[in-house]
C-alpha cells in the first residue's frame, strides 16, 4: 500500500486564492506592511510564526520516523539500504563543499567587509554571548554523544532530528532483519502515516497564518533600513545562492533529465512557505510527498530528504564561509590560504546537525570561528542584526538542494519513473495535498 493518499485528479480549475502558495504570498506581502508602517503591532504578532513552526516541529518527527522506517523496510534488503546511504552522503560531502568553496571565493572576490576598518574591541561581545556558549558546548563528541536518545521514545518527543533519525534507522533495519513476521508492523506503520500526512494537510491550513506572523515581526522589529548597511553582505549572499542554485544545480538537474526551473515552479507553495517562516522544516512534510507524487521511490524519498536537512545544508555552508571572511575583512585580519583550507575544514564538520531551524546557521558560524582563533567571533556582532534575512536565503537553499539531491539519488538507484517526474513538472498532473 501506499504511504501517503494518492494525488486527487483535478475537476477543472481550482480558484486562484485558494492555492496555498497564493495565500502564502499574500501573507508575507501584508505581513511585511505591517511590520514596516506599524512596527509594533508587528512585533506583537510574533507568536503567530512562533505557534506555526511548533505545529509543525510537533509533527516533523513522526513523519521523518515513519516515512524512514517504511522506506527502509520497503527496500526489503540492507544492500539496498546501505546502497542509497551511501550514494546520498557522497552526494552531500561533495556538493556541501562546493558549497563552503563557492563562499569563499566569492568572498575573496568580492570583498564584502572591505573598508569597514572595524576594531573588534568597540564591538559588543556581549550581544553574541549566548550563541558563542551555545557553540562552545557543542564539541564533536558532544555531538556524537547527542545523536543517542535517552529512550527510542524520547527521541520523537524532543525535537532532535538527528535522534528522530538514529532511532528510525534502528528500527526500519530491524523490521528488514525480522522480515515476514515483522508484516503487521509494517502494515501499522504504514496506516499510521497516512493519519499523520492528513494530520500534516491540516495544519497546513494555518501556514498563510504562520507567513504572516513571521514576516511582521521580521520587519517589525529589524526594519527594511537595517539593510542599507549591511546590504553588500546580505546581496553578496543573496547571489551566491543564485548562482548555486540556478548554475551549479540547475547543471546537476539538467545532467540528470530535468528542469531547476520546473521542479522551483513545482515547489513554489513550499518555498513561499520557507521563506515566510525562515525555516526549512516547515515544508519538509509536504515536500516528502510531493517528491513521492512526482516520481521519486518513497524509500529513497524518506532516506535522503530527512537524512539531508541535517547532513546536506548548500544554504548554511556558503553563508558560513562568506560570512567569516566577510567579518575578517570588516576587522582587517587577514586570512592566509591555509586558514582558510582550515575554515572550509572546520565548517565542514560544524555545520553537521544544524537542521534548518532558524537561528542555528548563526550557532554554527560561532562554533565555527571558535576554532578559528584569527577571527574574532566578537565580530559576529556585526552580521547579527541582518542575520534574519539571510535565514530566510539559507533556508530555501537548503530545502531546494534536498529536493535535488532526492531526485538524483532516485535516478541513480534507478528508482525514478522519469516519465511521470517530467509530466509531473510540467504541471500536468496536478496534486492535491490533503
Amino acid at each position: 500500500m501506499s504511504i501517503h493518499p494518492a494525488p486527487t485528479p483535478a475537476h477543472g480549475p481550482t480558484a486562484f486564492y485558494r492555492h496555498l502558495y497564493f495565500q502564502v504570498l499574500t501573507a508575507i506581502v501584508l505581513g511585511a506592511l505591517i511590520g514596516h508602517f506599524w512596527p509594533t503591532t508587528g512585533e506583537a504578532l510574533k507568536p503567530l510564526g512562533d505557534g506555526f513552526i511548533k505545529l509543525v516541529k510537533m509533527i516533523i518527527a513522526p513523519v521523518i520516523f515513519l516515512s524512514l522506517v517504511s522506506g527502509i523496510a520497503g527496500m526489503r534488503e540492507l544492500k539496498s539500504v546501505g546502497r542509497v546511504a551511501l550514494k546520498a552522503f557522497g552526494y552531500f560531502l561533495f556538493f556541501s563543499t562546493l558549497a563552503l568553496i563557492l563562499g569563499l571565493v566569492v568572498a575573496n572576490v568580492v570583498q564584502p567587509g572591505a573598508g569597514m576598518n572595524i576594531n573588534p574591541a568597540t564591538l559588543d561581545a556581549g550581544s553574541v554571548a549566548d550563541y558563542a556558549k551555545q557553540a562552545h558546548e557543542t564539541t564533536f563528541v558532544g555531538f556524537l554523544m547527542s545523536i543517542i536518545p535517552n529512550t527510542m521514545v524520547s527521541a520523537l518527543t524532543e525535537g532532535s532530528i538527528l535522534q528522530t533519525l538514529f532511532v528510525a534507522v534502528l528500527f526500519g533495519i530491524a523490521l528488514t532483519l525480522v522480515g515476514e513476521p515483522a508484516e503487521p508492523v509494517l502494515d501499522l506503520i504504514e496506516r499510521l502515516a497516512l493519519i499523520v500526512f492528513r494530520i500534516v494537510g491540516i495544519l497546513m491550513r494555518a501556514a498563510p497564518v504562520g507567513a504572516f506572523g513571521a514576516i511582521a515581526f521580521t520587519v517589525g522589529k529589524y526594519g527594511a533600513s537595517s539593510l542599507i548597511n549591511l546590504g553588500g553582505l546580505v546581496a553578496t549572499f543573496y547571489f551566491t545562492s543564485i548562482v548555486f542554485v540556478l548554475v551549479i544545480l540547475g547543471a546537476v538537474a539538467r545532467l540528470h533529465g530535468f528542469s531547476i526551473l520546473r521542479l522551483l515552479a513545482y515547489l513554489k507553495a513550499e518555498l513561499l512557505l520557507v521563506l515566510g517562516t525562515s525555516s526549512s522544516e516547515a515544508a519538509l512534510p509536504n515536500l516528502i510527498t510531493k517528491l513521492e507524487a512526482a516520481g521519486c521511490d518513497k524509500g529513497v524519498v524518506g532516506l535522503v530528504v530527512p537524512t539531508g536537512y541535517s547532513f546536506n545544508l548548500d544554504g548554511t555552508n556558503i553563508y558560513m564561509t562568506l560570512a567569516a571572511l566577510f567579518i575578517a575583512q570588516a576587522c582587517n585580519v587577514h586570512l592566509p590560504i591555509g586558514d582558510q583550507l582550515l575554515l572550509v575544514g572546520v565548517a565542514m564538520l560544524s555545520s553537521k546537525g544544524a537542521a534548518g531551524v532558524t537561528g542555528a546557521g548563526f550557532i554554527t558560524l560561532a562554533a565555527t570561528l571558535s576554532i578559528v582563533p584569527s577571527v574574532p567571533v566578537a565580530g559576529m556582532a556585526l552580521i547579527l542584526g541582518v542575520d534574519r534575512f539571510m535565514s530566510e536565503c539559507r533556508s530555501l537553499t537548503n530545502f531546494i538542494g534536498n529536493a535535488v539531491a532526492a531526485i538524483v539519488v532516485a535516478r541513480w538507484e534507478g528508482k525514478l519513473d522519469r516519465a511521470k517526474l517530467e509530466e509531473t513538472l510540467r504541471g500536468n498532473a496536478p496534486l492535491r495535498l490533503k
